[in-house]
């Protein structure tokens, strides 16, 4: 299996400025790239620039500016370049398929976050020799890094990434050949349907609270945008206050960010602890959280009707602060690990279908939580109904593909 392993990185003061300056300079690679596209498109050469063109002018790039671009290294500044080449690719696969294009832009210093070495010991070394919590990872300009190595690394080390998140940076580990570590059979099955009310109800009658993280700290987040945007403009990224009000944010998002992932890790081990086949809805998060169409006034032309943006803007805030999206990979990732098996279902009418006589309609969900069969009466929570359809309709899935 191939997983992925990311550690607290714990970089001195001076190790820390270096690790700024590699990301400045990747990120003024990034641009210069992107530049010599747009130029070349532009004056209408009808040999595109790609990849191989850009690459095979790192030699000279790095012998112009050794102060900067010559220190790093050239591995790495070939996988941001190969960065750049996804996106090119990723938007002329969308032009072709008639999506919305969304060409490629320049990236901002504060927004160049990553930089990733193709292969452990090319301008990268992962020191998986050292003992106890503290080890180290050797960085071609920066040094050995001090990492704070919360769990054992299995596998081989293929690419190795550092990350800047706010004020923290982190090292993120590809490794290859990891071997599961399969759980002894439980026999039990289980279906679980996700919520907004509450972060999950299973098909035994559990409910799994939603904490709303993000609401929790709605208020201070908002003070902290609120002083962040009493800075004007033209003072904007030039003075410290202004920087100390923008970690400020970043800081509570972290906060934020960190607390989710914390919560779904613990939901999805206690999930594939206890069960062998988990059942879930195959849910499209980005479809359930598209703002509406407007809807313009065919009596007053450039007017517009209620749409309902408003609720449905406090409903999509609700679902991408529960983070089913992160969740559900989140425990697709530990079920493989752990040898367990996890079934996606059809969503359409898990809520509204009676798990008694099957009869489907909008009227059987009287309320949020109340679920009544308008055929047969049979009444339950609605939650608890979705979760036990899911795990019926996995049910018949598996004996389907058996």
């Amino acid at each position: 299996m191939i997983r992925a392993y990311k550690f607290l990185l714990r970089p001195t003061a001076r190790q820390a400025v270096a690790l700024g300056e590699m990301l400045r300079d990747h990120c003024s690679l990034y641009n210069g790239a992107l530049q010599e596209r747009r130029d070349a498109y532009r004056h209408g050469s009808k040999t595109t620039v790609k990849y191989g063109d850009q690459s095979a002018q790192l030699k000279e790039i790095r012998t112009f500016d050794p102060e900067c671009q010559g220190r790093w290294s050239f591995s790495s500044q070939q996988a941001t370049l190969r960065r750049l080449d996804k996106a090119f690719q990723a938007f002329f696969r969308r032009v072709k398929a008639g999506q919305t294009p969304g060409y490629p832009r320049f990236k901002g210093v504060g927004h160049f976050d990553t930089v990733t070495f193709p292969k452990d010991g090319d301008g990268c070394r992962w020191d998986s020799t050292s003992h106890g919590r503290q080890t180290r990872v050797r960085l071609q300009g920066v040094g050995h890094v001090r990492v704070h190595q919360h769990r054992p690394v299995q596998g081989h080390v293929k690419t190795i990434s550092v990350k800047r998140e706010g004020i923290r940076w982190y090292v993120v580990l590809a490794c290859d050949n990891v071997p599961a570590e399969e759980l002894p059979p439980t026999g039990e099955v289980i279906g679980i349907d996700m919520g907004i009310a509450r972060f999950l109800t299973t098909s035994d009658g559990g409910h799994v609270a939603n904490p709303r993280f993000l609401e929790a700290m709605a208020e201070e987040l908002a003070e902290a945008q609120r002083h962040l945007a009493t800075f004007p403009k033209r003072t904007r990224r030039r003075t410290k206050a202004h920087r100390a009000a923008a970690r400020k944010v970043a800081k509570l998002h972290g906060k934020i960010r960190r607390q989710r992932a914390d919560f779904h890790h613990k939901t999805a081990r206690a999930l594939v602890t206890g069960h062998d086949v988990i059942a879930h809805e195959q849910l499209n998060t980005a479809g359930m959280t598209k703002s509406p169409a407007p809807k313009p006034d065919p009596d007053q032309s450039g007017s517009f009707l209620p749409n309902g943006a408003t609720a449905k803007a406090r409903l999509n805030r609700s679902i991408l602060d529960a983070g089913w999206a992160q969740f559900l990979g989140i425990l697709t990732n530990k079920a493989e690990s752990a040898g367990r098996l996890v079934v996606p279902v059809d969503a359409r009418n898990t809520s509204r279908t009676c798990p008694e006589c099957w009869h489907v309609a909008k009227e059987n969900r009287v309320s949020q939580a109340k679920f009544q069969c308008t055929a047969c009466g049979f009444t339950a929570n609605a939650d608890h109904v979705g979760a036990t359809n899911v795990l019926n309709r996995a049910g018949l899935a598996l004996c389907a593909a058996a």
